[in-house]
């Protein structure tokens, strides 16, 4: 059962629409990273509707059915390059500020070995997005099954 309707409150979402796409639209991560990132963060966060579109929509951009299905597991494969892997990284720590030392600097200094100052902004917000609208589809109880990936 839905508790409030996402869709007829999508101005009030507005601010969360406009910084995904400028995330999108800056280029500066991977499109196949960002669906990575956008799946394990909602994993983590239990929210079955953003896991119904991101698998649909990394799936669209080709990504494989292998590396959606071990993505809980990604630390016990090579499936994922190092990037990719410090970015999940990055994504579950920021996701679960609970630890004893939330986003490490051991972590911070792997990711500035791999990524530009901007890029790493750009995945902190990027994960902040997507945190945001898990709880917000949590909140609301949006029922997952039925998004239809845009056609490319």
């Amino acid at each position: 059962m839905t508790r409030f309707s996402v869709q007829r409150h999508y101005a009030a979402m507005q601010p969360l629409i406009d910084l995904g796409q400028k995330v999108h639209a800056a280029g500066r991560l991977e499109p196949a990273l960002i669906e990575l990132v956008l799946m394990r963060v909602s994993q983590i966060n239990g929210c079955a509707f953003c896991l119904d579109m991101h698998s649909k929509d990394a799936r669209a951009a080709g990504e494989t059915e292998q590396r959606l299905y071990l993505l809980p597991a990604w630390r016990e494969t090579r499936l994922y390059s190092e990037r990719e892997r410090i970015a999940l990284a990055w994504a579950e720590e920021l996701t679960e500020l609970a630890g004893p030392e939330p986003v490490s600097d051991a972590l911070y200094e792997r990711a500035r070995q791999l990524f530009e100052e901007a890029e790493l902004v750009d995945l902190t917000l990027l994960v902040v997005a997507i945190n945001s609208w898990n709880r917000v589809n949590v909140a609301a109880r949006t029922i997952g099954g039925h998004y239809k990936p845009a056609s490319r």
